[in-house]
């Protein structure tokens, strides 16, 4: 199963190219010193990663248009708005129809659909947010791939099951080989088109390692690559990029000084925001984003989460619960849903593992709440168990065939296409 369609190159100027996908233009950026106009590509995360031969393109067109035409008319009808509904305060639908006015609302405003716990105010919070999902980014959901390769770590987080400190922890480290062979059998043999490579901060797994792992990777295959292991500094972002990596996932956590000093000792979340913004200015797409339910956070503190991320020019947007001891299944979804509304013609929005451990139902909801991305387990099973930053992880004994027949009938089920078309038009 390939997670990216075809499209047919309309447009190049300079970096950027438009792409047609079934009549519908996109923008990529390009890399590739060789396209040409009327080239077929596929694109992942708004990046052109590879050329597809005529033949080849036009087969898998034909195989996908009215199975995407088809989705597109679901999805569709899934996301309209009930304007019909009751028991929901005339002031918090004021706010809801602002949003989908395309104004920006008011910290008020935002703080209002955070806060409220009203079944019919939430139906129709989440309601909004899919709309405006389905208004800027169709039917699209990227669908990533994400290879654990060591649970090493040098720090302390207070919330990481696989902290320097827990001496419970069975430590791993896959070697150069298995990681490729991973990654070999991930975009191979399952036709995955993006890969988070994610690890704790392992100084056994230096960057100049990483930097050579990414080369071979590249070598091999045409992929779209991110990589989460902490923060690496200004050389080691400016090498990765160079080695290929066009994406990184580093969360800050949490926007409250306080609270982050409190649960990372010894560091500061400033050196964190910094990291984040040296990887945007060097031309990184950027995943980031909190954890929701930490001890002692309010809703103030996850509203200016979100203005953090979009402060930071987030391509994607990543909120998860504290676990074990999460939040309710409610505050993760508003979370969710609040960012669709803050950033809502730009964010791929995770439904994160974290979640779906706190609720077997939440990828359905989340996509259903805005979201618009998910993240599939690569890992090798002998390792994905050990890889135990929270207990009872989704996923840990699912074959990645499983996940994949699991995902696809779900977001056929929604109306989605498991692709990612580009950043915008």
């Amino acid at each position: 199963m390939c997670y990216a369609i075809p499209g047919k190159v309309l447009e190049l100027d300079g970096k950027k190219v438009t792409v047609d996908y079934f009549g519908e233009k996109k923008t990529a950026i390009n890399e590739i010193t060789s396209l040409k106009l009327g080239d077929y590509i596929y694109a992942q995360g708004g990046y052109v990663i590879q050329t597809v031969p005529e033949k080849e393109a036009i087969e898998v067109l034909e195989t996908w248009k009215e199975l995407f035409f088809e989705l597109r008319e679901k999805d569709l009808r899934l996301s309209k708005i009930d304007h019909a509904a009751t028991g929901v305060d005339k002031g918090f639908t004021l706010i809801l129809d602002k949003a989908n006015e395309g104004r920006d609302l008011t910290r008020q405003e935002l703080l209002t659909l955070l806060k409220t716990e009203k079944p019919p105010e939430l139906d129709l919070l989440y309601r909004t947010a899919n709309f405006l999902r389905q208004k800027h980014l169709s039917n699209s959901c990227c669908v990533h791939g994400i290879i654990e390769f060591s649970n090493y770590c040098q720090h302390d987080c207070a919330y990481c099951g696989i902290r320097q400190g827990n001496s419970d922890v069975q430590r791993y480290r896959m070697t150069d080989e298995e990681i490729l062979e991973a990654a070999d059998e991930a975009i191979e043999k399952h036709g995955f088109k993006a890969l988070v490579l994610q690890s704790g901060e392992d100084p056994g797994r230096p960057v100049d390692w990483l930097i050579g792992i990414i080369k071979e990777i590249k070598r091999r295959h045409a992929v779209l690559i991110f990589v989460s292991v902490g923060e690496v500094g200004p050389v080691g972002l400016a090498g990765l990029y160079e080695a290929g990596v066009r994406g990184v996932l580093t969360r800050f956590e949490t926007s409250n000084p306080r609270l982050f000093a409190k649960l990372h000792c010894g560091d500061k979340l400033e050196d964190r925001v910094a990291e984040i913004k040296a990887a945007y200015s060097l031309g990184y797409l950027v995943a980031t984003g909190g954890l929701i339910g930490l001890p002692g956070q309010t809703i103030e503190d996850l509203l200016n989460d979100i203005l953090l991320a979009k402060e930071l020019k987030a391509e994607m947007y990543t909120f998860g619960p504290v676990l074990p001891n999460g939040p309710k299944s409610d505050l993760v979804l508003k979370v969710l849903a609040v960012a669709r509304i803050v950033d809502p013609d730009n964010a791929k929005i995770v439904v994160t593992t974290g979640f779906e451990t706190l609720d077997p139902n939440a990828r359905r909801l989340g996509l259903l709440a805005g979201a618009s991305s998910v993240m599939l387990n690569v890992t090798p099973l002998k390792y994905r168990r050990l890889y135990n930053i929270y207990p009872n992880r989704a996923h840990l004994e699912e074959s990645i065939e499983g996940q994949i027949r699991e995902t696809l009938d779900l977001l056929y089920s929604l109306g989605r296409a498991p692709t990612d078309l580009g950043v915008g038009q």
